[in-house]
């Protein structure tokens, strides 16, 4: 009862509400529609009051004027004069006053044009709001149906995240079995790596038999050949002391005459004049402009005196020095882009090379053809190395990762992240199990195969741009951007020396440098064109080469010391012998 009472108590009250609400709104709508002509209907008003005072005054002074007439006519002649001059002064005001109304008339009629204008200003916004309107009433509907789309897809969205968990909890399962797999994997190989050791150790028994019998059969030849009366030839006997194919000195001499010079006694008639001609360019430097763009990378072949070398136009080239000349062994095709680095297996039936293509690939040599494609990389690959067996192989990419790769699989099996462009990669040991690596970070990195990361760094002053291990893999080269050489003492792993000299420049970020053959010396290119041979036990400059006309970018020593190759940004390659 008592809410009842209190709602039947209200009610009045909202009754005002709504009728003060109604009369507001009206006075609202009068003022907005008024407002505009505020001023024009105040200056009408006063015109309207303004004729009225005048049609009043006028009317006055006729009645005045009738007035005057009748005093005229009753009162004779006296004051004539006196009438006369005030009907003047009121017919001159009752000029003024018509004058004024024609003047207020014609601004009655100018606002009355101006307010007609105004009403048609009035109309065109009126109209234009009605558009606007109806543009407001499409918009409002167009929100409702993106409303209404936002919606569903707030539904899908929802739907897809459910999914997107659930994908997330299958990888999270499968995440967790493929590491369990890999676990599994790495038992297999450590198995495998214990066989496999195992089996080396056989072997190994088996070739110290071999060599103690071998022994013993030579002993046993010895005793027959020392009981033997008959003398030994001096041929034997020189072939004994001097090695074929073997010479310590270095080279020191260039002859840029010899290709002409050697087809000059082609076409000589006397044959004996020829040998005697060809004899004595042998051991001088041939020099052939082998690519048709800059030459990046030159590699002797570990059981012939083959060189080959990889250039800019996309090709390795092999070219065969043994008669003393030059000659093209082949054209290795394939590449997409320019090689950068290129490797023989030991057996040298396989070359290997790392392009700009972001892949790398290997020929067979004996016929040329392109066996294996290696992609994978997703930058530049400046560095590939033969793994210890022929059948594994590693690169090194400026995607700041290195490869390692199973020929017989065709597949990348190892990836190592080195967190830096890498330039050159070496293998410290037969097996493969030790790779070591040059970056762009001014560090070498060296990596066991068996684990995950790299195992010890070394810091340099700069970028590193070529690695080479000496034959017994005690010694590191380095060549480096600050425009020397370091050499370190892998047993020590420390730095052991330096080497720089006047005028030697590093060319380029892939600049190569090499050691000998027996170790005592170090050669690089530079980047006036000069090749600088370094001993390692004095720390001197032995000899400068001078013949490129470019910056040299790689040096390669023939495995038997007689020959050293030289490439440049030039097209050309050079082959050094000893005089």
């Amino acid at each position: 009862m008592a809410a009842s009472n209190a709602n039947t108590h209200h009610l009045p009250g909202e009754d005002t509400d709504w009728r003060k609400n109604i009369i507001t709104q009206l006075r609202d709508r009068n003022r907005s529609e008024t407002y505009c002509f505020h001023d024009l209907i105040c200056l009408h008003n006063r015109l309207l009051e303004s004729a009225n005072t005048l049609k009043l005054e006028n009317y006055q002074l006729s009645i005045a004027n009738e007035k005057l007439k009748c005093e005229v006519g009753s009162g004779g002649f006296g004051g004539n004069s006196t009438l006369e001059a005030r009907l003047l002064a009121h017919a001159e005001e009752l000029a003024t006053l018509h004058k004024r109304r024609g003047e207020h008339t014609q601004q009655i009629v100018d606002l009355n044009n101006k307010l007609q204008e105004l009403r048609k200003e009035l109309q065109t916004k009126e109209s234009s709001i009605a558009e606007s309107l109806e543009v407001n009433a499409g918009l409002r509907a167009e929100i409702t149906r993106c409303v209404s789309r936002e919606r569903e897809l707030e539904n899908v969205n929802q739907m897809l995240k459910d999914e997107h968990q659930a994908l997330q909890l299958a990888f999270a399962a499968l995440e967790e079995k493929l590491r369990k797999v890999q676990e599994e994997n790495r038992q297999l190989v450590e198995r495998l790596i214990r066989y496999k050791a195992k089996d080396a150790e056989k072997m190994n028994e088996e070739n110290d038999n071999f060599l103690k019998k071998r022994q013993a059969k030579m002993q046993k030849e010895l005793e027959d050949a020392a009981r033997d009366t008959r003398g030994i030839s001096p041929d034997r006997t020189s072939l004994k002391e001097c090695p074929a194919g073997f010479s310590p000195s270095l080279p020191t001499k260039v002859s840029s005459k010899f290709t002409n010079a050697f087809k000059a006694v082609s076409n000589m008639p006397n044959r004996k004049h020829n040998t005697r001609l060809t004899n004595r360019y042998q051991r001088d430097i041939l020099i052939q402009d082998a690519h048709d763009g800059e030459v990046n990378a030159v590699k002797w072949s570990p059981v012939d005196r083959i060189v080959a070398t990889g250039g800019a136009d996309r090709k390795v080239k092999l070219w065969d020095v043994s008669k003393g000349s030059y000659d093209s062994k082949g054209m290795l095709v394939g590449s997409n882009a320019g090689v950068m680095s290129v490797d023989f297996d030991s057996t040298g039936s396989l070359i290997l090379g790392a392009s700009n293509d972001f892949a790398s690939r290997v020929w067979t040599v004996s016929d040329l053809r392109l066996r294996h494609t290696l992609t994978g990389h997703c930058n530049k690959v400046m560095a590939a190395k033969f793994l210890g067996e022929p059948s594994k192989v590693v690169t090194g990419s400026y995607d700041r990762t290195l490869k390692i790769w199973d020929l017989r699989s065709r597949a990348c099996i190892e990836t190592k992240f080195a967190g830096s462009s890498c330039n050159d990669v070496v293998i410290s040991d037969g097996s493969g199990s030790t790779i070591i690596s040059g970056h762009f970070d001014k560090t070498i990195r060296f990596w066991d195969t068996r684990a995950e990361s790299s195992s010890n760094n070394i810091l340099l002053q700069g970028k590193v741009t070529s690695l080479d291990l000496s034959r017994d893999a005690h010694y590191l080269l380095s060549c480096v951007r600050d425009d020397t050489l370091k050499l370190l003492d892998l047993r020590m792993n420390q730095i052991i020396g330096t080497f720089s000299a006047d005028g030697f420049k590093v060319g380029c970020d892939w600049a190569r440098a090499t050691f000998s053959p027996d170790g005592q010396y170090i050669a690089v290119g530079s980047s006036n064109g000069s090749v600088f041979i370094w001993s390692v036990s004095s720390n001197k400059v032995e000899s400068v080469l001078k013949d490129h006309t470019s910056s040299v970018t790689a040096v390669a020593w023939h495995p038997q010391g007689t020959y050293l190759a030289s490439v440049d940004r030039t097209k050309q390659a050079t082959i050094w012998g000893d005089v």
